[in-house]
């Protein structure tokens, strides 16, 4: 207790707390641009820290961390482009209840989610980090096999009504996955000569492909068939009220405790990654909403501006912050890529994370543990006031100059990653391909899903056979590997559960 207070005593300080709300205006802001990510957003406020002391430096990456993932939700929400990888699926659910006319119920959820989830690992960061980092040392190339099935496994709960469009989808993102190195071989695969693709197809572009240019051809869509039927061009819709009713409240509380749950459990896990933990939090979300809610009058159908649809990504996104930071402070090794980037800002101030940490700096280690909860009980009136200064201003813009405004973000954003115009195109190209996948009902969740998890996938399994000789059993050997072969078992739970439920009400009819 004594270390915990000697941390908030150092965060106290007056320029410690202004860096870290410097850090969160700054990360909700950079967040809310399209294209940039959260390593891009936090990696970019690295060389601001170097000349400042260790401390404020250090206050302020924390600032930025929380805040970008949550700031990706604005655009997200607005115009269906999201501003960070953490926020795409929140685009789905958040875009259609802004187009209903709830866009500021829609951010209202989105932030207090992301609160919940932040203030949630926080928590856990500041009151279990040694015991849990030791858990995730367990998981090694087996373990994350069997974690990548899992996330994969989750796509059942995207594919109501279209199982073979959605298991398709699947494929062919596991497909595009593979395109690039061979994590084996090292021979380039389905690269047709190019050398722009021979690392795979850039991540930053294709996001901004499928959501941003696939959203700017709805809005194009939409402004052709007002003017077919004479229908006046107007403005987006407002905003609106920002309050959440006690009733929403109750309703998602259960929502944000399984998203928190999910991203303290995926952001202690090295490599596991924020897109993870989003998808298996959006997959909880919609069981739940189908089993409660679906169908009842009143109800948007799923994907259509369901509130568990914002709340369940966003807790997840920003419970993944601090807990990827239990293993980096505890034992050196950083949860997901961003949370690397701190290991580069600790060296910075000659800082090296792990034990000697906090025996060598004790005072900035816990600082940073603290910043973790105080970042994200701040946040919540940094993002509104955010949210008032940015939104409103786009709300107002007319839908035909948006046009040209998402156009412009998107393709700046795609370009931004590598200075690169081969990136413009993969953004053009995904777009069409996400519009006429919209257009034929082929759902986009699980393209995405193949797409994010087939790297790890395939590197974790060409590891395992090598370490197991080739030994297949290595997956469920419940001596050896008992948490491979649990998430092996829950994993085809997934898949034979909804058979079986399918199954008895035909039977019983």
């Amino acid at each position: 207790m004594d270390l915990i207070l000697l941390g908030f005593e150092t965060l106290a300080t007056p320029m410690v707390l202004f860096m870290l709300v410097l850090g969160l205006f700054a990360g909700m802001i950079v967040g809310s641009i399209p294209g940039i990510n959260d390593n891009i957003a936090f990696a970019v406020f690295i060389p601001f820290s170097f000349a400042m002391p260790a401390e404020q430096a250090l206050a302020l990456m924390v600032g930025v961390y929380c805040a970008a993932a949550t700031g990706g939700a604005i655009p997200a929400i607005v115009i269906k482009v999201p501003g960070t990888a953490s926020s795409l699926l929140t685009a789905v659910d958040g875009n259609a209840m802004a187009r209903k006319g709830m866009a500021g119920r829609a951010l209202s959820i989105a932030i207090t989610s992301s609160v919940v989830g932040g203030i949630a690992s926080s928590i856990v960061l500041l009151f279990f980090a040694p015991s849990l980092a030791q858990v995730a040392l367990r998981f090694g190339y087996v373990e994350n096999f069997a974690l990548a099935i899992l996330g994969l496994s989750s796509v059942v709960g995207l594919l109501r009504g279209n199982v073979i469009k959605g298991a398709v989808a699947a494929i062919i993102g596991l497909a595009v996955a593979t395109i690039g190195f061979s994590p084996v071989s090292g021979f380039p695969r389905y690269t047709f000569g190019s050398v722009n693709v021979i690392e795979g197809l850039p991540f930053v572009p294709l996001l901004v492909g499928l959501f941003g240019v696939a959203a700017l051809l709805d809005l194009m869509v939409d402004i052709f068939r007002d003017r077919k039927h004479n229908v006046p061009q107007t403005k987006l819709p407002e905003i609106g009220s920002l309050r959440m009713p006690r009733a929403l409240m109750r309703r998602l509380l259960p929502v944000w405790v399984s998203g928190s749950v999910i991203g303290n459990v995926i952001g202690m896990l090295p490599g596991a990654g924020m897109l993870m933990a989003i998808f298996l939090a959006y997959d909880n979300a919609a069981r739940r909403f189908r089993r409660l809610y679906e169908g009842k009058p009143g109800e948007p159908a799923w994907g259509e501006g369901a509130p568990e649809g914002i709340a369940g990504p966003e807790s997840a996104n920003n419970a993944v912050t601090a807990s990827s930071m239990v293993p980096l402070l505890s034992l050196g090794i950083p949860g997901n890529s961003t949370s690397a980037l701190f290991i580069g800002a600790l060296a910075l101030h000659g800082m090296v994370p792990g034990p000697l940490l906090f025996s060598q700096h004790g005072n900035i280690a816990w600082m940073i543990i603290v910043a973790f909860l105080a970042a994200n009980i701040l946040m919540w009136p940094v993002a509104f006031a955010v949210i008032r200064t940015v939104s409103k201003p786009i709300f107002s813009i007319p839908k035909e100059v948006l046009v040209g405004v998402i156009a412009l973000l998107c393709f700046m954003g795609a370009y931004s990653d590598g200075a690169n115009t081969f990136n413009m195109w993969v953004a053009l190209v995904a777009g069409l391909a996400a519009f006429a996948m919209r257009l034929t009902n082929i759902p986009l969740g699980p393209f995405i899903l193949g797409l994010v998890l087939g790297p790890q996938l395939e590197s974790s399994l060409n590891n395992s056979l090598i370490i197991s000789r080739g030994s297949w059993w290595v997956f469920l050997d419940p001596v050896s590997h008992p948490i491979s072969a649990g998430m092996i078992l829950v994993s085809a739970l997934l898949w034979i559960v909804p058979v079986i439920m399918n199954f008895l009400p035909k039977k019983a009819a």
